[in-house]
């Protein structure tokens, strides 16, 4: 979220102004293709006199000769393809200084005002629309450390699009510019239930990744996403809502409520990231959710005489005591494997264990050796 105190996108995506649809869905559950067809340009504003001085002088040495409006500088659509060069000259404490809205052939509409660096990321991304239609995951394991046996797959969004495969990074940020990343965080949620899903067997669960900052009201928010787990049949105790970015999410009493939202259709829930600094042991006590991952940067390279030892150590013990089981991320050595398995982890997951597929992989040959040699 932006700290201007302007709005910082069109009211649909602003849970102020989200409203419910007949059936009492959330409406902002619909990705809209907005192509900003009608843009005539932006309107560029400086919140600091420093920045406007900055600015002004910025624009001039490029040679543009730009109308100013309403205390703005009026950037032509001719002219958008600079935006990128335009911000390199404003360091990273004055950028947040500096707003756009867009001007079309009806005037500025100024609730749509944002930063500039999103307005930037928003036309350079003009692919978000489409990619947005072909979705699909490639489904990584998450192996029970005592047995090897998968314990279920973790769902990674990606998109194709004109020959390149797009990542979670890059379309949550085309989300974001957008102005759709609550529409887009449910879509994806819908999107990863009904495709990967149906591919799993047995008990094997299927963890699914959501941003908790997109659900203003769980009884509203998640109805779309039941509504698909019924609509394929799922069992709802195999699926497990996984939170992420928790850190960005501060309101606990809230989280709390999502996370009790999906525990009451049967399903599981899982925090991200612990010893990252973002997922507290606060979080754990508060919270208490089924599963929590520890984060990777804490298990990559450790060894037995590794000073992490003992915090992971106490990590793992710490959440068990809560009734907390732990999955150690990122582990891509045998080692690392062996070591968390020693200290309590209860699943693994990360390249060794097996790598991110279009479809289920089972568990990866070398890693396989782990548990049939014994």
């Amino acid at each position: 979220m932006s700290a201007c105190a302007t709005p910082s996108d069109p009211p649909p995506d602003s849970p102020s102004h989200a409203g419910l649809g007949a059936a009492g869905v959330c409406d902002c559950h619909a990705l809209t293709a907005r192509q900003d067809a009608d843009l005539t340009g932006l309107a560029l504003y400086a919140v600091s006199r420093h920045v406007g001085r900055k600015l002004g002088a910025v624009l001039a040495a490029r040679g543009l000769r730009l109308e100013v409006r309403e205390q703005a500088y009026l950037l032509p659509a001719g002219a958008l393809g600079g935006l990128d060069e335009l911000l390199g000259a404003f360091s990273r404490t004055e950028r947040p200084d500096l707003l756009a809205a867009p001007w079309t052939d009806g005037g500025l509409d100024t609730w749509r005002m944002a930063p500039l660096e999103r307005w930037a990321r928003r036309l350079g991304s003009g692919w978000f629309a489409a990619a947005s239609e072909a979705l699909h995951f490639h489904l990584q394991p998450i192996v029970a450390l005592g047995s090897g046996e998968v314990y279920g797959y973790e769902a990674l969004v990606r998109a194709q699009w004109e020959g390149h495969l797009l990542g979670a990074g890059a379309l949550l940020e085309a989300a974001a510019a957008h102005g759709q990343a609550r529409a887009f965080d449910a879509h994806a949620r819908r999107s990863a239930i009904r495709q990967a899903y149906p591919q799993l067997t047995g008990e094997q669960m299927l963890f699914i990744n959501f941003a908790p900052g997109v659900v203003y009201n769980p009884d509203i928010c998640l109805q779309t996403t039941f509504e698909t787990c019924r609509e394929v049949g799922a069992d709802f105790s195999r699926l497990l809502f996984e939170v992420t970015e928790s850190e960005a999410f501060p309101d606990l009493r809230l989280l709390k409520r999502i996370l009790e939202r999906y525990r009451a259709e049967g399903a599981q829930v899982a925090l991200d990231d612990l010893g990252a600094g973002h997922t507290g042991l606060t979080y754990l006590a508060e919270l208490r959710p089924d599963i929590v991952k520890l984060d990777r940067d804490l298990v990559r390279g450790l060894h037995a005489l590794d000073p992490r030892v003992p915090l992971i150590t106490a990590l793992i013990r710490y959440a068990h005591d809560l009734g907390i089981r732990v999955v150690a991320e990122g582990l891509e050595t045998v080692e690392e494997v062996q070591m968390v398995a020693e200290l309590g982890a209860d699943y693994g997951q990360g390249y060794f264990l097996g790598r991110p597929a279009e479809t289920p992989g089972g568990l990866a040959a070398p890693a396989a050796s782990l548990w049939t040699a014994g």
